[in-house]
């Protein structure tokens, strides 16, 4: 198989494929006798690297959670995998940050193996990135520290209480405690959403935060323990439907929930239904006029979305929407008649 150096890497990866490897398997794999794969297991330990041996029937030799990360061993469609993943990952913004200004984890770690491929397998890279393309621009770079991130997901795992210390939209900062309910990414952001102790101290009051906002996350003693039937992603959403913009948007649109979601997600509007449908027997797939609120910045995106809906609608605020609405309808009536009659276009 070639010197003992090229056999001792062919182990590690061997042993990085998971599970217990018995010495005859090794051996044969390697094409050497069961004392010099001991031997090759001995160098692998002299490098640090966490080998266990497994006594019994069934023993033999397996990978054990070390110090520090081993030397990886991947073949070239592990590499391109990974190279296209962390690719795609900076283009969504969902990698973490290496603690600099200019790069993130990703950038650094797609450097590390781009620098250590062979010459052929980085040909094949490039021909794959050259005839990629997104359709989606790329995300903004809101990156969390990824002692943070590590941080917040243990306090998750373990339902433990974390102090974080936060920045918030406005520039306000703040230390607050946190019991965390899940990490939830989203349009290229990650969040973590929780319970506040300290507004509510009986149950606390659901809060999310961005985590490319929080600077140092600390466990706190003691333990917590989540809302039953708990669903991180839907509370996230909500919450962002509810945060605090310039305009508050209220509608009455005729229809199914279904259709209103089709436009209006669960991240931008939220949507009371005046009697649940379980109380007055009416089919929740039955159209009927709903309560719609969202928050926005600017308005000048509503009317086209309104306008796609296709069912009916009534604006109760603001009056400005009304306005918007009401314009938009002129110029598609103005286009429809001059479509008509193209040699008036533009007279």
């Amino acid at each position: 198989m070639g010197r003992p150096t090229s056999r001792v890497l062919t182990l590690l990866e061997l042993l990085q494929s998971g599970g217990i490897r018995t010495v005859a398997e090794l051996a044969d794999r390697l094409g050497v006798d069961g004392r010099t794969v001991r031997r090759y297991v001995d160098h692998l330990v002299d490098l640090d690297i966490p080998v266990e041996a497994v006594r019994g029937r069934y023993g033999g030799y397996r990978l054990a959670p070390g110090y520090r990360l081993p030397p990886l061993m991947l073949n070239d469609d592990e590499a391109l995998a990974v190279l296209l993943g962390l690719v795609a990952g900076r283009r969504a913004g969902l990698l973490t940050a290496t603690g600099t200004a200019t790069e993130t984890a990703g950038e650094t770690a797609a450097a590390k193996i781009r620098r250590a491929l062979p010459e052929r397998l980085a040909r094949r890279l490039d021909a794959v990135l050259e005839s990629l393309a997104f359709t989606a621009e790329p995300g903004e770079a809101a990156t969390p520290e990824t002692g943070v991130l590590l941080a917040v997901a243990d306090a998750v795992r373990h339902r433990r209480p974390i102090s974080i210390r936060y920045t918030a939209r406005d520039g306000r900062r703040s230390e607050r405690t946190l019991h965390p309910y899940g990490i939830v990414t989203h349009a290229g952001r990650w969040y973590v959403t929780g319970a506040d102790p300290e507004i509510d101290p009986g149950a606390g009051q659901d809060r999310t935060f961005r985590l490319d906002r929080v600077a140092d996350a600390r466990p706190l003693p003691g333990s917590f323990e989540p809302p039953a039937g708990l669903d991180p992603a839907q509370r996230v959403l909500s919450g962002l439907a509810k945060a605090a913009y310039r305009y508050e948007v209220t509608l009455r649109i005729h229809g199914t929930v279904e259709q209103i979601r089709a436009r209006l997600p669960a991240s931008v509007a939220s949507i009371e239904e005046p009697v649940p449908a379980s109380v007055d027997g009416a089919d929740p797939h039955t159209e009927r006029w709903l309560h719609v609120e969202l928050r926005a910045e600017r308005l000048d995106w509503l009317p086209p979305v309104l306008a796609s809906l296709d069912r009916p609608f009534v604006i109760e605020r603001p009056d400005e929407l009304r306005g918007l609405v009401i314009a938009l309808a002129d110029r598609l009536a103005a286009s429809a008649r001059q479509a008509r009659d193209p040699d008036r276009i533009g007279g």
